[in-house]
C-alpha cells in the first residue's frame, strides 16, 4: 500500500478537534489509545495505514468482523453494482431473501432467520423473542460474557472481586450507572461450564427463566470453548422447564461452516449472530426454530407477540456484501484459517518458551488470546485482570502497536482473516517474542 501521507492533519490534530464534538472524542471506546487515536487513512488485505503513513498488519479486523480482511474484490464488485441500483428502499429485496438462504442452510438448528443491524440487536430481538415465546421474564447468563449493550445483556460483563460475590450464587451486577433494578433482578448469572454450581442457581427460579443465554466460546471469559457436558445439561434443564438455550454466536460463528454449534450433538433454539456475516458492512441476524421465531410473523392469526421491524434491517448493501463474504467463507477456507491459527498459537507458546515468561495462551476456530498469567484460565474469575494485569497488557499491546506494527484486539486477541498467510504469522510470532522480552521483568513481579 501507499505509505504516503493521506491527511493534511496529524492523528493528533484530528484528536484535538474531536474531543470538542464527542465524548471521549470518539464513538466508541474500543479505538482510544494514550496519547491520541491513530486514525485510518486505507487498508486492503491484512494491512492498514493510518493518516501518517505508517503501516501496520491487522490481526483485529474490526473486533473479528472482517473475515477476508480489507477490500475482498469480490466484495467490492458486488456492492458496486448494488450501489448503483440503490442503498435501501421501502420495499423488500431479492438479496435479503438470497443471503437467509444462504445461511439457513449452514446450521442444522436454522429454519428461520431475521436481519437487523448489529450484534447487540441480534442479541436483545432473540431475548425478546424468547420472553414472547415462553412468556417468561428472565435470562441466564455468564458471568463476565459479552452480549452487546442491552441493558439486560450487560448485567455482570464487568464484575469484579469488590461485586461478584458468591460463585455458587453470583451477584447480577449493571453495568451502567443509573440502569433500573429489576434488569439486574430479571438476570441470574451463572459461573461459565460449571455445571453443578449452574443448575442449581437455575433450579431457583425454573418457573421464570425464559432462556439460558451461551456463548459458547466467550471472549471476555478466556476464549475457552463451552464443553459437551455443560451445554447437554443446560439443554436437558430448558427442556425440562420450558425454557430455550438461546447462543450467541456473534464473534464465534466463524469457528466452524454452521458455527459452534457444530461441535455439539445438541442445537440451540434460537442463535444470533453478527460481524462477520455483514462482509464489512453494520449486520446482526438471529435464527432458530420456525415456532419460536413465529412469534415475530405478522401473518399468524390472532395478535403478534413480538413486532419487529427496523428501517436498515436487511439493507441491500448488507445483504449483498454478507453473502458474498460467506460464501467464499467455505469449507475449505474455515479449515485452513482455522489450521492457520493453530500454527500461529504453536509459534506464539514457543516465543513465551524462548523469552521465559508467565503467560498462557487460549484459542478456538480462528481465534486467539493471549493471558498474562502462567496457566490459562478456565473461568471469567481467572481470565479477570487486577489493575497491574491490566496496565501491562496496555503496555504489551502498545509495544506491538509501535515498535512491531501489529493490530491487536484490545483484551490481548487476535481474530484472524483469510487474508493473512504465514508471512505474517511469523510477524506475529517474532513481534510477540520481543513484546515479552520487553515486560519480562515486570511479568514476573506480577506471578
Amino acid at each position: 500500500m501507499n505509505k504516503d501521507k493521506t491527511s493534511k492533519n496529524s492523528n493528533k490534530d484530528i484528536y484535538t478537534n474531536a474531543l470538542k464534538v464527542m465524548p471521549g472524542g470518539v464513538s466508541r471506546n474500543t479505538v482510544l489509545r494514550k496519547p491520541y487515536p491513530h486514525y485510518a487513512a486505507m487498508a486492503k488485505g491484512c494491512y492498514v495505514n493510518d493518516i501518517d503513513g505508517i503501516e501496520r498488519i491487522d490481526f483485529a479486523n474490526n473486533m473479528a468482523s472482517l473475515i477476508h480482511g480489507h477490500g475482498h474484490p469480490a466484495i467490492i464488485e458486488a456492492v458496486t453494482e448494488q450501489l448503483q441500483k440503490g442503498t435501501a428502499y421501502t420495499l423488500a429485496t431479492e438479496a435479503e431473501v438470497r443471503f437467509a438462504e444462504h445461511i439457513i442452510s449452514r446450521a442444522e438448528g436454522f429454519e428461520k432467520i431475521r436481519f437487523v443491524n448489529s450484534g447487540t440487536e441480534a442479541v436483545m430481538a432473540m431475548i425478546k423473542a424468547s420472553r414472547a415465546f415462553t412468556g417468561k421474564p428472565m435470562i441466564a447468563k455468564a458471568e463476565g460474557a459479552y452480549h452487546g449493550t442491552y441493558d439486560f445483556s450487560e448485567v455482570s460483563q464487568a464484575a469484579s472481586p469488590d461485586n461478584w460475590g458468591d460463585l455458587d450464587n453470583p451477584n447480577s451486577v449493571p453495568l451502567t450507572h443509573g440502569t433500573p433494578q429489576m434488569v439486574a433482578d430479571n438476570v441470574l448469572i451463572y459461573p461459565f461450564n460449571d455445571v453443578e454450581r449452574t443448575l442449581k442457581i437455575l433450579d431457583q427460579h425454573v418457573d421464570k427463566i425464559a432462556a439460558v443465554l451461551i456463548d459458547p466460546v466467550p471472549h471476555r471469559v478466556g476464549l475457552i470453548k463451552a464443553n459437551n457436558e455443560f451445554i447437554n445439561a443446560i439443554h436437558d434443564w430448558t427442556r425440562k422447564h420450558g425454557a430455550l438455550m438461546i447462543f450467541d454466536e456473534v464473534i464465534t460463528f466463524r469457528v466452524n461452516y454452521g458455527g459452534t454449534q457444530e461441535e455439539f450433538s445438541v442445537k440451540p433454539d434460537l442463535t444470533s449472530m453478527g460481524k462477520m456475516i455483514g462482509g464489512g458492512f453494520p449486520v446482526g441476524a438471529f435464527a432458530g426454530r420456525s415456532d419460536v421465531m413465529s412469534v415475530l410473523d405478522p401473518t399468524q392469526p390472532g395478535k403478534l407477540k413480538f413486532p419487529h421491524s427496523g428501517t436498515f434491517s436487511a439493507n441491500p448493501i448488507t445483504m449483498t456484501a454478507g453473502r458474498v463474504a460467506m460464501e467464499l467463507y467455505d469449507e475449505n477456507a474455515v479449515r485452513s484459517l482455522n489450521k492457520l491459527t493453530q500454527t500461529a498459537m504453536k509459534q506464539i507458546l514457543e516465543a513465551i518458551k524462548i523469552a521465559d515468561v508467565p503467560v498462557s495462551i487460549t484459542g478456538t476456530g480462528s481465534m486467539l488470546r493471549i493471558h498474562l498469567k502462567s496457566k490459562a484460565p478456565q473461568n471469567y474469575r481467572e481470565a479477570w485482570h487486577n489493575p497491574k494485569e491490566a496496565a501491562l497488557l496496555v503496555k504489551l499491546l502498545d509495544y506491538l502497536f509501535f515498535e512491531e506494527k501489529i493490530m491487536m484486539v484490545n483484551t490481548g486477541s487476535c481474530m484472524l482473516s483469510t487474508a493473512l498467510s504465514q508471512k505474517e504469522i511469523d510477524q506475529l510470532s517474532d513481534g510477540m517474542l520481543n513484546a515479552f522480552k520487553h515486560i519480562r521483568s515486570e511479568l514476573l513481579k506480577l506471578n
